[in-house]
């Protein structure tokens, strides 16, 4: 009798499980609309939620009646290529916190670890003080891409040794790459004068505040083939989560997968940075968050974190904007508010659970 109830309790679980994954991400996937929906309203220009709709629909060829003055400006002109741009930045943060979180095994990891943001950060910080920020609006997130992918780079080849990259090593080596870059933007920052220091300063504090179309128009298309690779490899990332032996075992090539997914998160993570500055925590909050509510299946894991991560940075733009009559907060500094004490938890939560504090 035990035997027979066992499989029946198994499927039960499974059953639960899924229902669990699918509630999640259709969940994440109507508030993230709502969100989107409700932003575009808000504002220093208020836009009434009718007008709002008459404006979307109006795109499709519908007739409808006349805005008020500026409505329409103001929501396709100025907000609407903003909230794209920050659906796209969340979701690729995210989707990038959970690679690296499964490709290093650690809930803790994200794109800091191995230097992604700290170069783009010194690439920013170099066109900014060398006065090629002059050159055009596409100089520093230029440098910055190029910047990420670097310190990426530099990472990878400082750590593989013999056709092998060890992920301690790997890990080390970002800490020295990090190092580095730090002492490089500070070098820069004392170089540059009043106007370059705050323009280093607030690109690392991170905003959504000028997105243009041509950049949502940039960032769409890497970001979208970037996720789709991300969701191809993602089963081997379950075999993976067993151990290197045994994804070898069962038939992984684990070194091309640590490349690929090393490589697929510098791009994810440049093309995301590069626009909007470094926006904090969210590809560490939200991948662990999803993992905590339905389990370390890697597929539904990453479409949860994606709608997550851009539900995160659609709110917390929304926050940047209103909090403060005719200010716009830095959308990095809302984020890291968020993240933070969710770090602290995450820190004692782990603690507790190896036994303790030493």
């Amino acid at each position: 009798m035990s035997g027979a109830q066992a499989p029946t309790r198994t499927r039960v679980s499974k059953h639960r499980l899924t229902g669990r994954r699918l509630t999640l991400i259709g969940g994440l996937a109507i508030a993230l609309v709502l969100a989107i929906f409700i932003s575009l309203g808000l504002g220093q220009f208020p836009i009434a939620p009718h007008e709002v709709w008459n404006l979307i629909i109006a795109k499709f060829g519908v007739s409808v009646p006349p805005a008020a003055p500026g409505a329409e400006a103001a929501l396709w002109t100025v907000r609407m290529p903003r909230l794209l741009l920050g659906v796209l930045v969340g979701a690729a943060l995210a989707g990038s916190g959970l690679l690296l979180q499964a490709i290093f095994g650690n809930p803790l990891a994200d794109a800091g670890v191995i230097g992604i943001s700290s170069g783009a950060a010194l690439g920013a910080a170099l066109a900014i003080v060398t006065g090629m920020a002059a050159l055009g609006n596409w100089t520093v997130p230029a440098l910055a891409f190029v910047g990420g992918l670097i310190s990426v780079f530099a990472v990878y080849m400082v750590s593989r040794s013999g056709g092998k990259t060890e992920v301690v090593t790997l890990i080390l080596t970002g800490i020295a790459i990090n190092a580095i870059c730090a002492a490089g933007l500070g070098f820069l920052t004392f170089l540059g004068n009043t106007s370059s220091r705050e323009q280093i300063v607030f690109w690392q504090l991170g905003s959504l505040n000028g997105a243009l179309w041509t950049q949502v128009a940039t960032v769409f298309p890497v970001v979208v083939i970037g996720l789709i690779v991300a969701y191809l490899v993602a089963p081997k990332l379950d075999l993976f989560a067993l151990g290197e032996k045994s994804a070898r075992h069962l038939g992984v090539n684990v070194e091309a997968l640590r490349i690929t997914v090393i490589l697929l998160v510098a791009v994810l993570v440049s093309v995301a940075v590069a626009f909007t500055g470094i926006i904090g925590f969210v590809g560490l909050v939200i991948p662990h968050l999803m993992r905590m509510i339905i389990g370390p299946a890697h597929r539904p894991l990453l479409l949860a974190s994606v709608l997550g991560g851009a539900l995160l940075v659609v709110l917390a733009d929304l926050f940047a904007r209103t909090a403060i009559a005719n200010a716009d907060l830095p959308i990095g500094m809302v984020t890291s508010l968020v993240g933070g004490p969710f770090f602290f938890w995450l820190l004692i939560r782990t603690r507790k659970s190896q036994g303790g504090w030493a």
